[in-house]
């Protein structure tokens, strides 16, 4: 009896010694973006730091401008200055891995978003799930086009996640389209409009009665409207893009083009800090969690340019 309580007592003196244990807080975030020279990304960048700024929370943002052996030096450099979680928006497919595992080495938990490194995740990866957005938009433009004709495939950067799930959502659609056929594709190496432009000013020329475009990026459709628009071919040609860029939506509701899939751009960006916190603290998060995207054409456009989910 004398024994249980001495231990008691001791136990009761180390809990007053050592006081209540705190989970770890996260005070300084690494976040390290693709390419902000794409508007979907700046959206993610804006929605990151808006919702840090309101949790009292550190933010240190570097752009790799779509270069990956730049962004592996960035985010070396992140860890140099005790950052205590990373989101990570992969440049490119061939050196994403690289960053997981300095991070994970460092024991900096890793939040992926958009993009996920093949073969070396982040601790949860957070996206839209382009799959069933990209079938979405595609089953539109091919019902628009009367279920035929030609068509063409403007891809995004090679092997990336998005260029792969939107690769294969499409290729879905296409299987209750027999009569379609796809006459060209061509990779881009940044989604953007130059691109988009140039890659679509080609295929027109080898393609002149194409009636079909799926740009996987509303950048990629942007210039190829504009590339179509310069061309001025007899027929219809119907666009279909992706992503919901701020200036995309604008060229929608104006007849530009003709649909794309509005990603939740701001959820994204809060929702990478809210588990940023939680791996930080130690919880557990869902490996993979997909946002639905929402297809979009002129007739619903006007909520999206006012409030931007």
């Amino acid at each position: 009896m004398k024994i249980a309580r001495t231990m008691l007592a001791s136990a009761a003196l180390l809990g007053l010694t050592l006081g209540p244990v705190h989970a770890a807080e996260l005070k300084k975030l690494g976040l390290a973006v693709a390419n902000l020279q794409a508007n979907f990304f700046n959206q993610i960048k804006q929605s990151v730091e808006a919702e840090a700024k309101k949790r009292g929370i550190e933010v240190i943002t570097v752009d790799a401008k779509g270069d990956g052996p730049t962004q592996v030096n960035q985010i070396q450099d992140l860890l140099t200055q005790k950052i205590d979680a990373l989101i990570y928006i992969p440049a490119g497919a061939a050196a994403a891995t690289v960053p997981v595992k300095l991070a994970k080495s460092a024991g900096i938990p890793v939040v992926n978003v958009d993009r996920n490194a093949e073969g070396a995740p982040g601790d949860t990866f957070l996206a839209t799930d382009s799959v069933a957005s990209a079938k979405a938009v595609c089953d539109y433009i091919l019902k628009e086009a009367g279920g035929k004709g030609k068509m063409v495939i403007i891809h995004g950067q090679k092997g990336t996640t998005p260029e792969v799930d939107r690769s294969k959502g499409c290729g879905e659609s296409l299987k209750a389209y027999p009569d379609v056929k796809v006459v060209a594709e061509q990779f881009s190496n940044i989604w953007s409009q130059d691109e988009g432009f140039q890659i679509m000013q080609n295929m027109l020329q080898a393609n002149p009665d194409v009636s079909i475009v799926f740009a996987q990026a509303d950048g990629l459709a942007l210039g190829a409207a504009q590339a179509i628009k310069v061309a001025n071919p007899s027929q219809k040609i119907v666009v279909g893009g992706f992503d919901g860029d701020t200036a995309a939506l604008e060229a929608l509701s104006k007849g530009v083009f003709n649909v794309t899939a509005t990603q939740q751009t701001q959820k994204m960006g809060r929702d990478a800090v809210a588990n940023a916190i939680k791996l930080v603290a130690g919880e557990k998060v869902p490996p993979v969690q997909l946002l639905d995207a929402t297809l979009t054409t002129k007739e619903n456009v006007a909520g999206f340019i006012a409030n931007h989910p």
